[in-house]
């Protein structure tokens, strides 16, 4: 997983919906977000970006990191 960085919502119950992320020098938009789910690695969040590409995104509340991993080429977003 590498660090990016994201530009994300945090509503008042402390949901987070990211907006977009920088990565390899270019801005994704995310136009979808997916399954979430939380475990000892962070809170994690599938999003889909223009292109339709899907990424897994894990935000690291306690030092306030993202990181990205990037899905299967031929991966459906569902």
């Amino acid at each position: 997983m590498e660090t990016i960085e994201v530009t994300a919502r945090f509503d008042e119950l402390g949901r987070v919906t990211p907006l977009h992320f920088t990565w390899k020098g270019t801005v994704q938009r995310v136009e979808a977000t997916g399954r979430q789910w939380t475990d000892t690695g962070g809170q994690h969040i599938l999003v889909m970006v223009t292109n339709g590409r899907i990424y897994e995104l894990t935000f690291i509340s306690g030092d306030g990191r993202w990181f990205i991993r990037q899905g299967e080429p031929e991966h459906k977003f569902v």
